[in-house]
């Protein structure tokens, strides 16, 4: 019998116990109770048997080994971001006098390029790791090729460390200034300013090592130190442990729209086989030491920094190095043999940007390269400083659909050597998709 018909019989059953008809008949009242008892024992049982089934499935399932099905939480985040730029300059070649470049801060190709486009993956490794691996898409010579700027991990809150305490391990741009540590799609303009390209070839993600501890303080405070394999610019021929960082940083609020970060930094090592610069093939062996103090003030005049914001920023770079310039096989400048190099040399830029409109941006930035003396035997080379300071003015204004995408045109006028002047029109759009990471103060 169906649970319907069940519940049919019992609600007429009850309906003629209470009809007068049946009133004064008593026997076959009593018939009917019989058979509504009957049902509902019958349908009791039927609970009961379906109840004692449900708890036994229960108990087998409890009771039986199986696979652990985790949420999506350890599933790799993949995010692209393309990155493409037009540029146009009025000179043919472009050296930053008195400095050795290495590739990646050279001025970039003229007309269209998808500069660096970036794939992204990321994911918590377990409940104690995290990684992340970046690989750009650049082109060079013609052929488009795969580089691998980072593949990192780093330890989790659970991995038992003091609160506040990091280490991070593999290949990464490291705290290092205030640019360093962010990549080049972040940034408020087109390209990195002079410092940035003459000291650390737009950026250090050496193979090494991190560690990282926010200090428990009312104000934001972080130090930290780092080791590194010494191949990257402006090292190179590390065996091992060829280089050095350490750093600290502080900042705050001012109110409810204003805060500030002040940072020092340092990056210590030994170019032991020769860091290898400009198209001439120079290279460097020696001792090189950088130090970096950054500031950046950040000021939302209607306290909602996604209306307004005006945000300045600037750093400052010191480079002592010793040790001695020498012409590889493939080198064609005026160098000859080898030549001692005892000196220092310093730079810096400053920049301000303006939000003006929730999506529209202006920008303006200063940079400025201090040469070193030029060496007898560096004279008349691509080394020859010839008396002059390296400098940089850049004007941009961006648009932003969204978080996702931007759109960007800058003009540079550039002051690289004596008697140069380079006008450069970029124009760039960055765009993202797939998973994509909050960036950096």
């Amino acid at each position: 019998m169906t649970t319907t018909k069940i519940m049919a019989q019992i609600v007429l059953a009850t309906s003629l116990c209470g009809s007068p008809a049946f009133a004064t008949d008593n026997s076959e009242i009593k018939s009917l109770r019989n058979e509504f008892n009957n049902i509902k024992n019958s349908y009791e049982r039927r609970i009961s048997d379906l109840e004692n089934k449900l708890d036994k499935n229960n108990s087998i399932l409890n009771n039986t080994t199986t696979r652990n099905i985790y949420d999506n939480k350890f599933n790799p985040s993949i995010g692209v971001i393309l990155n493409g730029k037009y540029s146009s300059f009025s000179k043919k070649t472009s050296e930053i006098a008195g400095f050795g470049i290495g590739e990646e801060g050279e001025r970039g190709k003229e007309g269209f390029s998808i500069d660096e486009s970036e794939l992204n993956f990321s994911s918590n490794i377990d409940d104690k790791f995290f990684g992340r691996l970046t690989a750009a898409i650049v082109n060079e010579d013609g052929s488009d090729i795969i580089e691998l700027e980072e593949a990192f991990i780093r330890t989790s809150p659970e991995f038992g460390l003091p609160t506040g305490l990091e280490i991070k391990a593999g290949r990464a741009f490291w705290n290092l200034g205030y640019l360093n540590s962010k990549h080049a799609h972040a940034d408020d303009f087109a390209d990195r300013p002079l410092t940035y390209r003459a000291f650390l070839n737009n950026g250090f993600n050496d193979d090494g090592s991190q560690i990282s501890y926010i200090l428990p303080t009312d104000i934001y405070a972080e130090i930290g130190g780092g080791t590194f394999r010494g191949d990257d610019f402006p090292f190179g021929g590390g065996d091992g442990t060829g280089s050095y960082s350490a750093y600290a940083a502080i900042g705050g609020d001012i109110g409810n729209n204003q805060n500030w970060r002040l940072g020092l930094s340092t990056l210590v090592g030994e170019a032991k086989t020769g860091r290898i610069t400009n198209e001439n093939r120079v290279a460097f062996i020696g001792d090189s030491d950088l130090y970096i103090v950054d500031l950046k003030y950040v000021f939302a005049p209607t306290g909602n920094a996604k209306n307004q914001e005006l945000t300045l920023q600037g750093e400052y770079f010191y480079r002592s190095e010793s040790g001695n310039y020498e012409e590889t096989n493939e080198g064609s400048s005026a160098l000859t043999g080898e030549v001692n190099f005892n000196d220092k040399s310093s730079g810096w830029y400053l920049q301000t940007i303006y939000k003006f409109q929730p999506q529209w941006r202006l920008g303006l930035r200063y940079s400025e390269l201090l040469t070193p003396n030029t060496p007898a035997g560096l004279i008349g080379s691509s080394l020859d400083s010839n008396n002059h300071d390296p400098k940089s003015y850049t004007a941009m204004i961006d648009w932003s659909n969204s978080e996702f995408s931007r759109i960007r045109i800058q003009y540079n006028h550039e002051e690289l050597s004596k008697n140069y002047h380079d006008n450069q029109i970029i124009l760039q759009y960055v765009m993202s998709f797939g998973a994509h990471s909050a960036h950096k103060y």
